[in-house]
């Protein structure tokens, strides 16, 4: 993976605990559309951190790959794209 490492590794730690707190609120019988907005948050954490990722695959891999490669690392991303869409 050549996306920074650090800044993906904090993102995901934030997101844990986000997920632990969404745990301990069900747990607490918190209020439904509380859950809900820790949940969309979590969800919005963890995109940022996809986009970073295929971000970085985009320059690193895609860019740098040789003409035989390219076809084949552009159709990884058309499935992956279609499972994200």
């Amino acid at each position: 993976m050549q996306a920074d490492h650090k800044k993906v590794n904090r993102k995901i730690n934030i997101a844990k605990g986000q997920l632990e707190g969404i745990s301990k609120m069900i747990s607490e019988d918190a209020y439904c559309l509380d859950i809900s907005n820790q949940l969309l948050a979590t969800i919005a954490l963890l995109k940022s951190v996809n986009h970073e990722i295929l971000s970085a695959h985009l320059v690193h891999c895609i860019f740098n790959s040789s003409d035989e490669e390219l076809r084949s690392k552009l159709q990884e991303i058309d499935v992956l794209l279609k499972r994200i869409v």
